[in-house]
């Protein structure tokens, strides 16, 4: 993430400026409203995601911006934006529609139309901006969505929301290659979510289904780790998939499910040996706590997936350094 502008590096006297400078010309062009007189604080970063556009905005000073038809027709690139509020309010305002987002709630609006953003209040926001050929969507469907909350309780919104919120806090952690392979899961997660809010789910590409299908099923998985019986006949069910179809779904990931959940429960026991708060927890207890209740064959695959038995492996992470 590159920083546009941080206000308290410009002198109070030329902030409302800079402040309109970056949001008029380096994230619009758009039309700036504030009160002269209100005291600005925030900051504004922006990079990349492959080719997905990804901005942060934090200000605590009330404000809106506008795009208007003139500035619509002197520069329309054919972009979709969406904003999801990571704190704070905000209300979104388009093609008759206005979507009043909380924390953790996002909606799409289309860069091409007219529009409002307004923020009442301190508000920490980020904005993803891809082309329109990125959302596989008929234009139409979309346009009846803008300005619609995407509902984050369930289904494919409760997936994107904390994705979108952990690509935007972490994107400058992301290698080039990580983060064009993670776009693709950006972009079918928001074409998902807006596909479902607008029941038009079957018009997905089998292969955009198949990902998704995916990410529900880790997601599923992760969820229901502590279970000693979750199995790959348990995932199919829940799922209302074949074992042959589930099968190969993770054979595109070069693993089995039956390997992908050892894997997880590993991975989770491993993370809580080394945490200082689990300290008087056995290690028995820490492997039946994640579904592998055999004390000795938990043992074995410690040993054999991290180079040596859990015991010791929570001695390292927890003995003093000199």
């Amino acid at each position: 993430m590159a920083v546009l502008i941080r206000t308290r590096d410009v002198p109070a006297a030329r902030r409302h400026d800079a402040w309109r400078s970056i949001v008029c010309d380096t994230l619009g062009p758009l039309d700036l409203r504030i009160d002269p007189d209100a005291p600005l604080r925030g900051e504004i970063d922006a990079g990349q995601l492959g080719p997905v556009g990804v901005g942060r905005v934090r200000t605590s000073t009330p404000h809106s911006v506008h795009r208007t038809p003139g500035l619509i027709r002197r520069d329309s690139p054919a972009l979709y934006r969406v904003v999801l509020a990571m704190s704070g309010e905000l209300a979104l305002t388009q093609d008759g529609r206005s979507a009043q987002l909380e924390r953790g709630q996002f909606a799409i609006y289309d860069f091409g139309r007219p529009y409002e953003l307004a923020y009442r209040s301190a508000v920490h926001l980020a904005v993803f901006s891809l082309p329109h050929e990125m959302l596989a969507m008929p234009f139409d469907s979309v346009a009846k969505l803008t300005a619609v909350s995407i509902a984050t309780d369930g289904g494919s919104g409760a997936l994107a929301a904390p994705l979108l919120r952990r690509v935007a806090l972490d994107l400058e952690t992301y290698q080039p290659a990580s983060a064009a392979r993670l776009s693709t899961v950006v972009m079918d997660l928001i074409t998902t979510a807006v596909a479902e809010r607008a029941d038009r789910a079957e018009s997905l590409s089998a292969e955009s289904q198949s990902r998704m299908l995916l990410l529900n099923i880790h997601s599923f998985i992760e969820e229901h780790l502590g279970l000693p019986d979750l199995d790959p006949g348990t995932v199919a069910a829940a799922h209302h998939v074949s074992l042959r179809q589930l099968h190969r779904l993770f054979e595109t990931q070069n693993t089995t499910v039956a390997a992908w959940i050892r894997h997880r429960r590993l991975e989770r026991c491993r993370k809580d040996l080394a945490d200082p708060a689990f300290h008087r927890v056995s290690v028995s207890s820490i492997a039946s706590r994640w579904g592998l209740a055999d004390s000795a064959h938990f043992s074995r695959l410690f040993r054999h997936t991290y180079g040596m038995p859990p015991a010791e492996y929570r001695r390292s992470c927890l003995m003093p350094q000199p």
